[in-house]
């Protein structure tokens, strides 16, 4: 049984799994505590690296849990950081016995004060600004304490709300402008009625805020933070999915839903729609438009429809999505106020932007292929039909009907997915073999094989990775580098994450749960590693070729999140390089030596160095005049970055002769949505690059060929 369950986690890198640790029952009637007592368990039972809860673990999550409840400082007062301190040391024990008195403590006073702020708001909203005065605003509330009284607090926002009033602020003078350059019969609007309008959109603004997100959080809202903080406390990808969290998770794996193909948001009470999903129910019928407003809701099977105006946005989706081929009637309030009824039937949606897609580009002769992959996606009900490996492969041999020499397989921002999927993936550029190694605590290392002979492709491979590259991106890079199947263009390390993670349905642990749903928890089970023996974790996935990218100065990797794990390493599987014709060491210092005099990433890396700069600027003047004298500083200086968008190879990018069958027939703007993505490949100095070394190893290939029968 055992043996079956660790067999269970190596299935799915990201998967739902129906499992127990143990015949342990539990059995609280507040969900809330049950909760508490089936994750600290399912923590310390399976984890890869399970921590202590001690006093230790205590004081670091009040820590970290004070400051993702009140970041910015602008709800809690000093008094309520040192009544909330005599719990620092105690938060352990409550977590062990399932109490939330910490919680309960700290929820209520959140709410309190956010009620509190409301009124504080309104009333510094209430008066002009005075943008003649010297002061400044420090946006990194690190730099300050938390407040000791009501005025101290009043002047925090009044400081904040004056800084997001001066960019509206701003922007109507620039139109009022601009309105009289045009036109000099324009009467300017006076500096008290450009200063009245911008403060009157500040609290426009505010006001969606707090009506819209804040106010729309129920209890269990707020306890999913708090579950949430202290399983981040075990390592960066550890994380409590609430459930609809889980669904929202289920549906960015798949890539699809079932519903009406329409993305919502709440704006004062009302539903609006925000974009329709081309090729879904919604964007076919032609009916439901953007910015439509739906006040009510009916069921097929129904007489009278549910009114969801002032409905919390996510019990309102929960009517108006179901299951493909049943009827919802919308009734929606159009742009000139006529009231309409819709009737949509639900179909499954896919969100194509999550799927593989591939274009063909002729280059001095040559015909090379491109795939883009923005996942590891994969259908977990249904994993034959639907994963990223199975796409790839239908994508390579579309481009080897068109007669591909050689591919660029982009996974740049990429962060990773189906564990099954990359290995499978991998398998399609080699015979057979090793493709990674994960290892359990505790436990011996498992070695995950590709076992298929077949090769989909066997012609020179490039692989696009940069600082977003992680997870399952970064065990295809690594087993292609260490292989030496395909050679690796891009930032110094990919981000950094070694760790597999197994997503348990919480609500299985419980026999005849009749709490409600728990959701799920991420779980960081695994640890993996390279054929070759090391991790990836921390360091990442090192480029054969490095460029810099706009992301070469942020921290975004790995090494830069709260609580990861450890680097170390393991032996090496038995593993042979791949045997072939092409001059890698050779053609990888041709490219490195045209990346060092391409002006083109010579600015992308000065252009990186700059936003940077702009990054760790934090205080900002309120004074208008040296505002504006500042913006229009960065303005000047930005100018210099602008040859970065105006670049253009000379590459024409077109899509395969099975995609352009697609358009004949096609219900959706994807021939649109293409031409799009092949106008940016084409300004694409990393592609462009990317092609260039194919082209050399194409040229070593028939050099080194020769010389070997030569010999």
């Amino acid at each position: 049984m055992k043996r079956n369950y660790k067999v269970l986690l190596l299935v799915f890198l990201l998967a739902f799994a129906s499992c127990s640790f143990t015949t342990k029952t539990f059995s609280d009637p507040d969900k809330d505590k049950l909760l508490m007592q089936v994750i600290t368990f399912v923590l310390q039972q399976g984890h890869f690296d399970p921590i202590e809860i001690n006093d230790g673990f205590s004081a670091d999550f009040f820590q970290d849990y004070i400051e993702i409840t009140d970041p910015a400082k602008r709800y809690f007062y000093k008094s309520d950081i040192e009544e909330f301190e005599t719990f620092k040391l105690d938060i352990d024990d409550q977590i062990k016995v399932a109490d939330i008195s910490f919680f309960n403590l700290v929820n209520s006073r959140l709410l309190q004060r956010i009620e509190e702020i409301k009124g504080i708001y309104k009333e510094v909203l209430s008066k002009p600004f005075d943008y003649s005065i010297d002061e400044t605003f420090d946006t990194n509330y690190e730099n300050s304490d938390f407040v000791k009284n009501k005025k101290e607090m009043k002047e925090r926002w009044r400081k904040q709300l004056k800084f997001s009033t001066l960019s509206y602020y701003d922007d109507i003078y620039n139109q009022e402008t601009q309105a009289k350059e045009k036109d000099a019969s324009h009467v300017m609007k006076t500096e008290a009625e450009i200063e009245k309008e911008a403060r009157e959109a500040t609290l426009k603004s505010i006001d969606v805020y707090f009506n819209d997100n804040i106010d729309d959080l129920q209890r269990e809202d707020w306890f999913a933070v708090y579950v949430n903080t202290i399983v981040e406390e075990f390592d960066p990808h550890t994380y409590y999915l609430a459930p609809r969290g889980k669904e929202d998770f289920d549906i960015r794996m798949k890539g699809k839903l079932e519903g009406i193909g329409a993305r919502l948001q709440k704006r004062m009470d009302y539903i609006k729609v925000v974009e329709l999903i081309s090729g879904g129910p919604a964007w076919r019928g032609r009916e439901l438009e953007v910015e439509d407003v739906i006040l009510k809701v009916k069921q097929e099977d129904e007489e009278f429809p549910v009114n969801i105006v002032g409905m919390r946005i996510n019990d309102a989706i929960k009517y108006i999505k179901g299951p493909k081929g049943t009827k919802v009637t919308l009734t929606v309030k159009k742009v000139d106020g006529t009231i309409k009824d819709i009737t949509i039937t639900r179909d499954v949606v896919e969100i194509m932007e999550t799927y593989a897609k591939s274009s063909v580009v002729k280059k001095e002769g040559k015909t090379f292929g491109v795939i883009n992959l923005p996942a590891f996606y994969v259908d977990f009900q249904d994993y034959k039909k639907l994963n990223a490996a199975k796409d790839v492969k239908e994508e390579i041999e579309r481009l080897k009907a068109e007669g591909m020499e050689g591919l660029v397989l982009d996974l740049r921002n990429n962060g990773g997915g189906s564990l099954p999927a990359v290995v499978d993936m991998a398998g399609l550029f080699i015979k057979e073999g090793p493709v990674v190694q994960v290892r359990s605590t505790g436990s011996a290392k498992e070695v995950l094989k590709d076992r298929d002979k077949s090769i989909a492709w066997d012609g020179p491979l490039v692989i696009l990775v940069n600082e977003i590259s992680a997870s399952a991106s970064e065990i295809m890079a690594a087993a292609m580098q260490d292989y030496k199947r395909a050679i690796v263009i891009g930032s110094k390390q990919t981000y950094g994450k070694g760790t597999v993670q197994n997503v348990i349905n919480l609500n299985n642990m419980l026999r005849n749960n009749t709490s409600g749903d728990l959701g799920a928890l991420a779980l960081t089970t695994q640890k993996y590693y390279r054929i070759s023996g090391g991790s990836v974790q921390l360091e990442g996935v090192k480029s054969d070729v490095k460029v810099p990218g706009r992301f070469s100065f942020i921290e975004v990797g790995e090494k830069d999140k709260d609580n990861p794990l450890p680097w170390d390493e393991i032996d090496a599987a038995d593993f042979s390089p791949w045997e072939n014709y092409f001059d890698y060491e050779n053609t990888i210092s041709k490219s490195k030596d045209r990346m060092g005099h391409n002006e083109q990433l010579k600015l992308i890396e000065e252009n990186a160095k700059w936003v940077k700069s702009k990054i760790d600027e934090t205080v900002f003047s309120l004074n208008y005049k040296k505002y504006k004298s500042d913006i229009e500083l960065s303005e000047q200086e930005a100018k210099r970055f602008d040859a970065i968008a105006d670049y253009k190879t000379n590459l024409t990018f077109d899509s395969t002769s099975y995609e352009k069958s697609l358009f004949e027939k096609d219900t959706t703007d994807l021939k649109e949505k293409r031409n799009r993505w092949h106008e940016s490949l084409s300004r694409d100095v990393y592609i462009e690059e990317a092609l260039n070394v194919l082209t050399d190893l194409k040229m070593s290939y028939a050099v080194k060929k020769v010389a070997t029968i030569k010999e």
